[in-house]
């Protein structure tokens, strides 16, 4: 009787966050689009062998102590925090934010200034280089370290505006950013081609300072959307007394969630990079190290990027205000709606990454310095990282469950489960298997370690916000399941399709393989009930 009252709210909230969410992943294809561009420019700059490897370690290495530092503790946190301090606050939050930015910018002014300074131990610490492939990336590293700040800024602003209800754009300036290094890269490419094996101290500082330059314009764009948002930040260094230790407190669990993450991601740089060495060093055909799992890596989270964080991103503000109100009802319906949702698009790709890897490895990065051993060794890691989408979309759907009721402890207990399980089972893929399938081994630990966390987490959030039939039991689950009964036959269409276009090129192949599971989906989608595929199919008839 009372579902007439609040089903049209209801209604509309869902419509708003899918307004907010597509918005975001429009964004986000475009920055994907372009971030597709930029990695097959820097890998045909660099290829995937050595030199490859010591720029792509010390362009991540910058993101690893960021997320490390503070990063990990602004994405969770500050959203519930901030939109709290709205709500109880009589000048609406203000003062509090000016004061909460500004202790973050100092701390990640201190941690740049320490991380530059320290570089040669860092890049000791992840890696087992020496001589001339140390001394490249320590240089490397020492340009792109700078990043840390910058992408401590984006972080900040973008939680500032997501709180405020403004979610565009923070998905749209990552664009900017990859056009800057395409920019960069596309000119050395122009100058130096691809002859030589290793960089000139002038291509180094160029290719890292123009790398750091894209993260600070990525950032410093985010400024007039502040703006537009009615927000200026003011310096306030007034912290004693003013709530800003309780985030702080809160985030406690979260910097030791993010240590066991980095440990395990230690774990994979440190055995990658050995395991590169030792492949390079036995004339194996292809690089087998650290810059091809990086690069089937990025390209394996893009559909998370695109659809599980743009709709979490708008659902996160709105599971925080019901978690806040105690209602734990609405909790579940949101975290329901984001694994329906954001499944219909996600068991889709993995199933497409599994079945085209090599045509889609070989359509991204066969250019330039890549050879088609590459492309062999980067869609092997591709297919073995495949599978875990589902997993890792699932999981980190769930984990916004706890943070929404301020709960960072949990998250962190359960991520050993998962930092535990990549650790070990890449460390045993190294001892196992030769060179050449050592990394490939790791990409497939860090699935199966992704699938045994996120039962995990499903059982105890279950636990935790008990009522109705559980997550374990609920749609999700069944939907979950028909999505892969209609995918798997459609994926194995697409590969069938792929292969008799082979012989028109990677980009044909890929198009041809797409195309046929699309369509194959498509016509299983009603037999099946695949909901989320027939609404979008739905809105395509109708011109929407």
């Amino acid at each position: 009787m009372t579902a007439p009252v609040h089903a049209g709210p209801r209604h509309a909230a869902k419509a708003s966050v899918a307004r907010s969410g597509a918005l975001m992943a429009a964004g986000s294809v475009v920055s994907r689009a372009t971030g597709f561009v930029r990695s097959a420019v820097v890998v045909a700059a660099l290829g995937t062998g050595l030199v490859g490897d010591g720029f792509t370690v010390a362009n991540t290495i910058p993101n690893i102590l960021y997320t490390l530092l503070i990063g990990g503790t602004l994405n969770a946190v500050f959203v519930p925090e901030l939109v709290r301090a709205a709500k109880e606050h009589a000048d609406g939050g203000k003062a509090y934010t000016d004061r909460l930015l500004t202790a973050c910018a100092v701390a990640l002014l201190a941690m740049t200034a320490l991380a530059v300074f320290a570089a040669p131990r860092i890049i000791d610490f992840y890696t087992d280089y020496t001589g001339a492939q140390r001394d490249l990336t320590v240089a490397f590293a020492r340009y792109c370290l700078p990043q840390i700040l910058f992408y401590g800024l984006f972080t900040l602003f973008g939680q500032v505006l997501n709180a405020r209800g403004r979610f565009g754009a923070m998905m749209w300036t990552p664009v900017l950013n990859n056009l800057v290094v395409i920019a960069v890269f596309g000119l050395y490419l122009w100058t130096a081609g691809t002859s030589g094996s290793m960089l000139s101290a002038t291509d180094t500082r160029v290719l890292g300072w123009g790398t750091t330059a894209g993260i600070a314009v990525q950032a410093l764009a985010l400024v007039p959307a502040l703006g537009a948002a009615r927000f200026r930040w003011r310096l306030r260094f007034d912290w004693r007394g003013s709530g800003i230790t309780r985030p702080l407190r809160s985030a406690g669990w979260l910097v030791l969630l993010v240590l066991t993450n980095q440990a395990a991601y230690w774990v994979v740089t440190r055995l990658s990079t050995i395991a590169g060495q030792q492949a390079h060093d036995q004339h194996v055909a292809g690089g087998a190290g650290y810059t091809a799992y990086t690069n089937a890596y990025l390209l394996w989270v893009v559909p998370h990027g695109i659809v599980t964080v743009s709709l979490l991103t708008a659902l996160m503000p709105r599971m925080s205000r019901a978690a806040a109100e105690e209602d734990r009802a609405a909790v579940r319906r949101d975290l329901s709606y984001g694994l329906r949702t954001s499944a219909a698009m996600i068991v889709p790709a993995a199933c497409a990454l599994l079945a085209l890897a090599p045509w889609l490895m070989g359509a991204v990065f066969g250019y330039g310095r890549t050879t088609p051993a590459d492309v062999d060794v980067m869609a092997g890691m591709m297919m073995a990282f495949a599978p875990g989408l589902i997993a890792f979309s699932g999981q980190y759907v769930l984990s916004r469950g706890f943070y929404a009721l301020g709960d960072t402890r949990t998250p962190f207990l359960l991520n050993l489960v998962i930092a535990g399980c990549n650790a070990g089972l890449s460390a045993l893929a190294y001892v196992l298997l030769p060179a050449r399938w050592a990394v490939t081994g790791m990409a497939g630990a860090y699935s199966l370690a992704l699938f045994t966390g996120w039962v995990v987490t499903a059982y105890v959030l279950n636990r935790r916000l008990g009522g109705g039939a559980g997550l374990l039991r609920s749609p999700a689950l069944a939907t979950h399941v028909r999505l892969l009964a209609g995918c798997v036959p459609a994926a194995l269409l697409g590969y069938a399709a792929a292969r008799a276009a082979d012989g028109l090129g990677d980009l044909a192949a890929t198009g041809a393989g797409t195309a046929a599971l699309l369509v194959s989906l498509a016509l299983l989608a009603r037999p099946l009930r695949l909901d989320g595929i027939n609404d979008v199919l739905g809105k395509l008839r109708r011109g929407r």
